[in-house]
């Protein structure tokens, strides 16, 4: 089980390092958002490539953000809910729901993407916009951004066999299950 955790924290690792990166891009959006609005009243002039490109930092740090989110526990659940679960309860939900939906789901995702993005990629594809931007670039990151994924719900899988085994000690507020085996608390600050 220590082996598998090494390749868990790795896969932890290489997700806070992607999303980390990533999220810089919603600053970077955001700054040629306002350059565009600025230009658009200012010269009256604008561009489908800028628009697009506001688009695709978006959607890169949307899609390439997702696995550090579930690697951070911070994605999406009915709190309400969850919150009253005893904490074996959550975990076998977050197990089976890992292993049963996400796990399948992102493969499905890789597989049908990858063909979505090589069609696009062949065809050259370009945009329906007067000076907009190539497409298959952006369809490129859809099958790595579920690839990814894909990794982190393993990393998540082991992760939770290892507190429902005792193999690694419960932390219920903040921080990552990484930090509490490591006798650390990384919570952000």
């Amino acid at each position: 089980m220590h082996a598998l955790l090494r390749i868990s924290r790795t896969i932890d690792c290489i997700s806070t390092i992607v999303g980390r990166g990533v999220a810089w891009l919603i600053v970077v959006a955001a700054v040629i958002s306002a350059g565009n609005a600025i230009i658009r009243k200012l010269f009256d002039t604008s561009s489908n490539a800028w628009l697009e490109s506001q688009w695709w930092l978006f959607s890169i740090a949307f899609l390439l953000a997702a696995p550090w989110t579930l690697a951070q526990n911070e994605h999406i659940r009915i709190d309400i809910l969850n919150n009253r679960l005893k904490p074996k309860t959550r975990d076998l939900i977050d197990l089976m729901g890992h292993a049963l939906f996400l796990l399948p789901m992102t493969l499905l995702l890789v597989w049908t993407s990858w063909d979505f993005f090589w069609t696009s990629y062949a065809q050259n594809e370009q945009s329906w916009n007067a000076g907009g931007l190539a497409q298959w670039p952006i369809k490129a990151v859809i099958p790595i951004a579920f690839a990814l994924l894909f990794l982190q719900a393993i990393s998540e899988l082991i992760k939770r066999t290892a507190i429902m085994t005792g193999v690694t000690p419960r932390k219920e507020i903040g921080g990552t299950y990484h930090a509490t085996a490591a006798g650390r608390d990384e919570t952000p600050s």
